[in-house]
């Protein structure tokens, strides 16, 4: 052999290495490594969503951003259907909605070994949930509320049995229409707002309608900062109408088995989420009017999570 036959023979050798070198970096990178993150289209989910994309990549995953889906069914459908691979998910949603159960749990463990054991027979996994409880709320102007002495539902109840065509209510369609939302609130507290003075519209223009006086009373979530930001005020429930929902990262089992660090990421950061971080994380996106990826990477590098 000439040595032109063998620097030929070499070069061959190192092209084919290169070749599959770069097969298999192309294969790292293939859609099938891609973690899908999904979420609701409000701004606590919008965040939550931002915080697992971010610390996903910051270890080393290729993430597919899917956040900003409108619609509890969707996302959940969504993860069944193999569209999205994680999200966080309410433990009362779960339990009430998804899983179709009448009654609401008060108890936030007991909430969540149930909707854990049940999502378990259908391949979805519950990692650990968050100490804070987003649960929905009846919101008054704090100057009303003073005014007509109303701190409890059971308090607006009475007043609007008796002035049923004085107050305008504000919420979203989908709590005018779950099982733990307005239609059963009326019926345990005893009381029907005037279905003409019920007006519907996206959850986020709630708080801003209140804030306005072009509504009366209004739903929202409990740790949404724009409560104190626009001087509203949560009605106490005072007959325990409210379910629990911590939220917690819902994945599909196939993916966490074959990613099983996931778990140590998300239950992590899930630990440090209480009420008093998430208001401050929301405070900042709806009232600041910061962009929630940005709001979720200087958490995350705040609290040494990424």
């Amino acid at each position: 052999m000439n040595q032109f036959q063998w620097f030929s023979k070499k070069m061959i050798a190192f092209g084919v290495a290169l070749i599959l070198a770069v097969g298999v970096l192309a294969g790292c990178g293939s859609e099938e490594d891609v973690i899908r993150v999904g979420s609701k289209d409000f701004t606590e989910q919008l965040l939550l969503g931002q915080i697992a994309i971010v610390a996903l990549e910051d270890a080393g995953y290729q993430v597919e951003d899917k956040t900003g889906v409108a619609g509890s069914d969707k996302v959940r459908s969504a993860l069944i259907n193999d569209e999205i691979d994680l999200y966080w998910e309410y433990t009362g949603t779960a339990w009430l909605m998804h899983l179709q159960n009448d009654e609401p749990i008060t108890d936030y463990e007991e909430c969540y070994q149930k909707v854990k054991e049940a999502d378990a027979e259908a391949g979805l996994v519950w990692l650990d949930y968050a100490p804070f409880n987003n649960t929905y709320t009846i919101m008054l102007r704090r100057e009303e509320s003073e005014a007509l002495g109303i701190q409890t539902i059971s308090e607006l109840a009475a007043y609007v049995n008796e002035n049923a065509n004085d107050l305008v209510f504000a919420a979203d369609h989908e709590f005018t229409a779950r099982p733990d939302g307005l239609p059963a609130l009326e019926e345990l507290y005893g009381f029907q707002f005037n279905p003409e003075k019920i007006n519907v519209m996206d959850m986020g223009i709630v708080y801003k309608v209140l804030k306005e006086k072009q509504a009366d009373a209004g739903m929202g979530f409990a740790t949404d900062a724009r409560i104190e930001a626009f001087d509203l005020v949560n009605l106490e429930d005072d007959k325990k109408f409210f379910p629990v929902y911590n939220p917690a990262v819902v994945i599909r089992e196939e993916v966490l088995d074959a990613h099983p660090d996931l778990a140590d990421i998300f239950n992590e950061i899930a630990k440090k989420l209480d009420t008093e971080t998430m208001i401050r994380l929301n405070y900042e996106v709806d009232i600041e009017e910061r962009d929630p990826r940005d709001v979720a990477e200087e958490w995350l590098k705040a609290e040494g999570l990424i």
